[in-house]
């Protein structure tokens, strides 16, 4: 147990004395509980960080200042364009079956939103097949690894919440057919919440912090506090493909845009797509002053998100869908140097009072603080950034109804899918829009992209209903 005398005086010393008010009623496993977090929480952080958040709330709005467009690499328009991407892919490929690279899935999140029980990578999302987010990503691992004749490792990054139901979700299917070798679980930090008002910590219940993860840029520290980092290191792993769960369009360990990151000799890479409206919720990725960054979609003046070209596009179009490439080095060196910057979110905190009554506020009370993984891109000494195509690899699950819910992503992945089959020359009617009349659905089993998919569906003529290739 840790030292209760050393954690009370630290306490004291912070003004954090109120977490022992119930010291007396608790338990002796609840001592030890309470205990255990209060030696994890960095006091002096704590402090530092309430403060810069009081002191950004009495500030007027940030000016931004040089902010223009970043240097992005669009989609190939000419056929040297497409040369170049041919001979990048299978650099991609080529650092594929000599197993350097790891993949690398950030799944904390429950799917409360969603109405769904459960880690949000459990929801079933197949057109036809209902497989779940987490079974189209472990099979696209798998189809990978067969194809490169290589076991590519599935690194996973849970929550406290969700850790034990994800690794019992794998286990009760087998891992999907992965190796249980490839596999590894690791969890996500936490970051205590704060009273708005007064900096004070705040008790869940009386022997327990009212505790938040400490969003995706945790995903630094955690996979080398792990011990992961160094495990993957010495497996021979150079490169780590980043992507979040709520995507099941993702080109999983997409051999052409590795590529491109060694061929540039980059330390980060990402993903970016033209934002559909100025209010889409994708951060932007611009440069300032030279530094490449991108800002919050929240954070960006609406006279700025809403700036066009004479021609009609956005001025600062390209956003940012959490799809990366990271050499691994440069992870390690991230972590070691603590580097990434905490944001602060005002939200909604039940908590115990001084009475040791449960409080559940109607308007936000607490600060919480996170990291965003993409704040790392200023601080590589190398980036590329790189357009894809929004219908083949971006519509993330997030809402139970409307945008971004289970009936768009669904028909995504069957637009998706058709335009494979009519790349192979198969008749798939459509509605008036251009989306696929059916649902379709191929497993990434069965081929994991159209060149794949043409090879096996030579004598499929026309889609006359559902179809489910797997």
């Amino acid at each position: 147990m840790a030292d209760y005398e050393d954690i009370r005086r630290r306490l004291g010393e912070s003004g954090q004395d109120h977490l022992l008010r119930w010291w007396s009623e608790l338990d002796e496993a609840q001592q030890a509980h309470l205990l255990s977090q209060l030696a994890h929480v960095d006091l002096e952080l704590i402090r530092r960080l309430w403060t810069q958040a009081a002191e950004a709330g009495t500030k007027a709005q940030v000016q931004w200042e040089r902010l223009e467009p970043a240097p992005v690499r669009r989609l190939a328009q000419s056929f040297e364009e497409w040369e170049q991407e041919q001979e990048e892919a299978e650099i991609g490929e080529a650092a594929l079956r000599a197993g350097q690279l790891a993949v690398l899935l950030v799944a904390g999140g429950q799917g409360t939103r969603l109405g769904h029980p459960g880690p949000k990578g459990t929801f079933p999302i197949g057109p036809i097949s209902q497989r779940t987010l987490f079974q189209i990503h472990a099979e696209k691992v798998l189809a990978l690894s067969r194809r490169y004749e290589v076991p590519i490792p599935l690194c996973i990054m849970t929550s406290p919440e969700n850790d034990g139901p994800t690794r019992d979700f794998f286990q009760v299917h087998n891992g999907f057919g992965l190796d249980p070798a490839q596999i590894h679980f690791f969890v996500q930090g936490t970051m205590p919440a704060v009273d708005a008002a007064t900096g004070k910590l705040l008790l869940a219940d009386k022997h327990c912090l009212a505790l938040s993860p400490n969003g995706h840029g945790g995903v630094v520290e955690a996979l080398v506090q792990s011990g992961l980092a160094d495990y993957l290191e010495g497996r021979g792993i150079r490169q780590v493909f980043y992507f979040q769960v709520d995507n099941p369009l993702v080109k999983v360990a997409d051999p052409l845009f590795l590529g491109q990151h060694l061929q540039a000799g980059a330390e980060m890479s990402l993903k970016v797509l033209p934002k559909a409206s100025p209010e889409e919720r994708l951060g932007v990725v611009v440069r300032q002053g030279g530094i490449l960054r991108v800002i919050e979609y929240s954070d960006l003046p609406p006279e700025l998100a809403s700036k066009r070209r004479p021609e009609g596009e956005l001025e600062l179009w390209a956003g940012s869908i959490a799809i990366h490439v990271f050499d691994l080095s440069f992870l390690k060196r991230l972590a070691e140097a603590s580097s990434l910057p905490y944001h602060f979110a005002r939200k909604v905190v039940p908590f115990v009072d001084e009475a040791g009554n449960l409080v559940r506020p109607e308007q936000a009370n607490a600060i919480k603080f996170e990291r965003f993984v993409f704040d790392a891109l200023p601080l590589a000494r190398k980036a590329l950034i790189v357009e894809t195509d929004r219908r083949q690899e971006f519509e993330p699950l997030k809402n139970a109804e409307g945008e971004n819910s289970p009936a768009t992503v669904r028909q995504a992945l069957s637009d998706l899918y058709a335009e494979w089959l009519r790349s192979a020359g198969v008749h798939v009617p459509r509605r008036p829009d251009g989306s696929s009349l059916h649902a379709i659905e191929v497993s990434p089993l069965f081929a994991l992209d159209a060149e794949e998919l043409r090879a096996k569906v030579e004598d499929l003529e026309e889609v006359s209903g559902p179809l489910l290739l797997q």
